[in-house]
């Protein structure tokens, strides 16, 4: 067979692949996963994309300034098929407030 790719190098480099696009500069801290799956295997050599979707974003209770936003990360090989799938909740500065 194929050798394999270590499955928390995956699910790090699927959220590294997110940061720039999603929270570099913003993240206070990371506060945890919630679920990590991991339905088919890396290969060395594979090609991974990834994708990230915000399922919830709620104020902080105790710091008006921050807020807690749960993201799915989904990472995909170069066929399709996903071979990574990660749900984590963070703490992130919020912007000013809106005035519409």
């Amino acid at each position: 067979g194929k050798p394999l790719m270590n499955s928390m190098f995956t699910v790090a480099l699927l959220v590294g692949m997110s940061v720039l696009e999603t929270t570099h500069g913003t993240t206070i801290a990371n506060l945890g996963f919630e679920e990590v799956m991991f339905p088919k295997p890396v290969f060395i050599g594979d090609t991974i994309r990834a994708e990230t979707e915000v399922l919830k974003v709620r104020p902080s209770g105790s710091n008006p300034d921050r807020g807690i936003v749960t993201f799915e990360h989904r990472a995909f090989n170069q066929v399709g098929d996903i071979v990574c799938k990660a749900r984590r909740n963070a703490m992130m500065r919020r912007g000013p407030a809106s005035k519409l």
